[in-house]
């Protein structure tokens, strides 16, 4: 009877070893917003983008002003990260 549980308890640490990580690593809070943009902001100063590419640009940096006011930093960290791609910074 002992071996049971023994065993049913290894198997349960087991499943909660596997379960843990990709909970943590979705729980990881996305870096403040702000900080974000200011990196984007500066690499637009710096980068050289056609006009169609800079309307583009400045159309994710405003959605993205808008949900880091209401603090949405995972949404707003997105539209900046589009955004640098489009700089391709």
């Amino acid at each position: 009877m002992n071996t049971f549980k023994t065993a049913r308890r290894a198997s349960l640490a087991a499943l909660l070893a596997l379960a843990i990580p990709p909970i943590a690593a979705n729980a990881a809070a996305p870096r403040p917003c702000e900080d974000v943009l200011k990196e984007m902001r500066a690499a637009k100063v710096a980068a050289k983008l056609s006009a169609d590419d800079k309307a583009k640009v400045d159309a994710l940096e405003a959605k993205a002003v808008e949900r880091c006011n209401a603090d949405d930093d995972r949404r707003a960290d997105g539209f900046l990260d589009d955004a640098m791609k489009l700089m391709k910074k």
